[in-house]
């Protein structure tokens, strides 16, 4: 099979296609040929170190495909099922080995592409919004990189929670995907946090949802109304430095969380709970994938390459 290999640590230039030997299922594991394989920015953080794990290794948390053989011990899947993941490295390939428990199934009238599309980054959306600050009908939230993967589905899903988005972007063509997405309100990022306060009277906002870091860090402290939750789900830019918590205090005993989709996926229940949410707000027309680029598997650097350049919007996806 053809797969992508990170042999060493670095830039986008350390992905490389290789030919590979066909895995094969072990106990309690079934084996998808993939359809799709989505690009996210825990791929960047994976291939440069940033997150640890030792090369040589195939890249891609997520994914979707037909399970094309099962191990032993496996029940409720088998080979034929449409099945999707995320959180399992491996995806950049055209086959991939998964723990059977980690995958779910992809209900019918849903494309494989929107599945594998829709999985790590609709879940993250999901437990920001339900879980990390539970967005209450009324709330200003503003989100950040409004116009991205991520950002347009947390905008989708602030605004049926009842919410009033403001959104930060870069350029004018990202204003128009985030309005169209529902935000109320977009701002550039220059001087980001005084719009914020202007558009809220002074008050600030419920909560902020950074996947940006570092360059966003301290303008999303400042966005916050007293005992605001600022959520902050990745670093784009860069991971923040220390600093000192009596910051929170003194800005309204604020609250700053760092979490992860494993942590609020740590049961089958809640896994299965978060996906299907997912999958059925889009089966029901409430929640709409803009998939932003589709690369062949052998263009993975320049899928990373864009990804970092922030050339894109919405999704990327890998077709193996």
């Amino acid at each position: 099979m053809r797969a992508i290999v990170v042999s060493r640590h670095g830039g986008p230039e350390v992905l490389e296609p290789v030919e590979r030997e066909d895995p094969v299922p072990g106990p309690g594991e079934v084996l998808i040929d993939l359809a799709a394989s989505g690009v996210n920015y825990i791929d960047v953080y994976f291939r440069t170190g940033a997150y640890k794990q030792a090369p040589p290794f195939v890249p891609g948390q997520e994914g979707a495909g037909t399970v094309a053989a099962v191990g032993e011990g496996v029940t409720g899947v088998a080979p034929g099922d449409r099945v999707a993941w995320q959180g399992v490295l491996g995806s950049y390939a055209q086959r991939a080995v998964v723990p059977a428990d980690r995958t779910v199934p992809v209900p019918d009238g849903l494309s494989l592409e929107d599945a594998a599309a829709s999985l790590l980054q609709g879940m993250t959306a999901h437990y920001l919004t339900h879980s990390t600050y539970a967005v209450r009908p009324g709330d200003t939230v503003l989100v950040h990189a409004a116009a991205g993967g991520m950002g347009l589905l947390l905008t989708q899903i602030a605004k049926l929670r009842g919410a009033r988005v403001i959104g930060t972007v870069s350029t004018p063509e990202k204003e128009r995907l985030a309005r169209e997405a529902g935000a109320d309100e977009v701002v550039g990022y220059d001087g980001f946090a005084a719009q914020v306060r202007r558009l809220t009277g002074g008050e600030g906002v419920a909560a902020v949802y950074d996947g940006v870091g570092a360059a966003t860090f301290d303008g999303s402290l400042e966005s916050l109304r007293p005992r605001g939750t600022l959520a902050l789900y990745g670093a784009a830019s860069g991971q923040v430095p220390p600093f000192d918590p009596q910051r929170l205090n003194a800005a309204g005993s604020l609250f700053l969380t760092r979490p992860t989709l494993a942590h609020y996926t740590l049961t089958r229940d809640e896994l299965l709970e978060r996906a299907a949410a997912v999958h059925g707000w889009i089966a029901r027309g409430e929640l709409r994938l803009h998939i932003g680029g589709r690369y062949d598997l052998a263009d993975a650097r320049r899928a990373h390459e864009d990804l970092e350049g922030r050339r894109t919007t919405g999704k990327l996806l890998l077709l193996p």
